[in-house]
């Protein structure tokens, strides 16, 4: 099965779905989106690696492209303009880089490390300006990519925004104990920390920098709008640890929901795989009932103001986007190299990843 007539990669290949992954509906119902400045993100994300330094330029060289994280964002906020498109882009690619920083921080023991890296987060979080030349290319290029979404939208969405993200970061802080005690938290309680590492509403605010539009909180918290919002993360979260179960295995993780639900339910890693994968078809069934009321919503609030038209138009786009979202992270994880630990030489250790600690001491 093949997502694109023209695939987004260099090498166009079919895309071979195993039947254990494999969903019907959004191959069939959510057609793929690609916003059409995707030629340009890929190339200009990958020099934006190379010059935050926030790769090894030859793991830049041969794996960037392949992991698809533009691919991922192009697929994602389709309505965006372009150089909004980018810092978006540029910042998913950061988030991707720290998330493997966090997990080989774990693995080699390195406490320290990572106490330095989520207090020098905090600290270019709300003072993204002064931490662009840190010594640390993670926080440097952390700030860089801040600094850049914070100029798209008032002093009000970068406050949410901070808040947001500041409790990401913690979030990663408890899965890093977590892991380093071998603690497999309960289902409900995963459930709970994956809406944060995994950056729900941090996904769900930059919806807003797509459109171009800042909404009011009777907008976001719209029970129909938020729904629907919720249930975008939750497949993609859940899909994710559908794809990355193997993965997540291979380097002793504990949080994947089927890791949690074999822990705490008794349950086998066939039936956890079941589990899994209904949640991830129950999101999509109730995605498709939230977005009709969200629709309806942006009608309603359409009441002939021009800021009710600009409002409508904001929700219609964030919800189309929500939309997008469930075939760009499904064709994600069958064309990016992240998931495909059947090719590494070690099924514990990325290829694209490097060991050394690195930053300031």
């Amino acid at each position: 099965m093949q997502a694109f007539p023209h695939s987004t990669t260099a090498t166009p290949t079919a895309v071979v779905v195993p039947p254990s992954l494999a969903l019907p509906v959004i191959e069939s119902a959510f057609p793929r989106q690609l916003h059409p400045y995707w030629p340009q993100l890929q190339e200009k994300t990958r020099l934006w690696l190379l010059e935050k330094r926030l790769m090894p330029a030859g793991k830049v060289q041969e794996y960037a492209d392949g992991l698809c994280y533009t691919d991922l964002m192009a697929g994602f906020y389709v309505n965006a303009a372009d150089e909004v498109l980018q810092a978006i882009a540029d910042y998913s690619a950061w988030f991707f880089v720290w998330d493997d920083r966090h997990d080989r921080d774990i693995v080699h023991g390195r406490v320290g490390d990572w106490r330095r890296l989520r207090y020098r987060l905090h600290a270019a979080l709300d003072a993204p300006r002064h931490h662009l030349h840190h010594p640390d290319p993670l926080v440097a290029g952390f700030a860089d990519s801040v600094l850049r979404l914070y100029g798209f939208l008032p002093r009000t969405w970068n406050q949410r925004f901070s808040r947001h993200f500041h409790t990401v970061i913690e979030a990663y802080d408890r899965e890093f104990r977590n892991r380093t005690e071998g603690y497999v938290p309960g289902v409900e309680e995963y459930l709970a920390l994956r809406r944060h590492t995994f950056a729900h509403w941090i996904w769900t605010d930059l919806l807003e920098v797509s459109a171009g539009c800042e909404l009011p909180d009777a907008v976001r918290k719209n029970p129909a709008f938020r729904r629907a919002a919720l249930l975008t993360q939750e497949f993609a979260a859940w899909y994710n640890d559908l794809c990355s179960l193997p993965k997540e295995i291979a380097g002793d993780e504990v949080h994947n929901l089927g890791i949690c639900l074999i822990s705490h339910e008794g349950l086998t890693l066939e039936e956890a795989v079941d589990e899994v994968r209904r949640r991830v078809e129950e999101c999509i069934r109730d995605f498709i009932e939230a977005e009709q009321e969200a629709l309806q919503f942006a009608d309603a609030i359409a009441d002939g103001s021009i800021r009710g038209k600009e409002l409508s138009t904001a929700v219609r786009d964030s919800v189309g986007n929500m939309r997008n979202w469930f075939s760009s992270v499904y064709w994600f994880h069958h064309e990016s190299g992240r998931y495909m630990v059947d090719s590494w030489d070690d099924q514990s250790t990325p290829p694209y990843v490097t060991n050394e600690a690195v930053g300031e001491k």
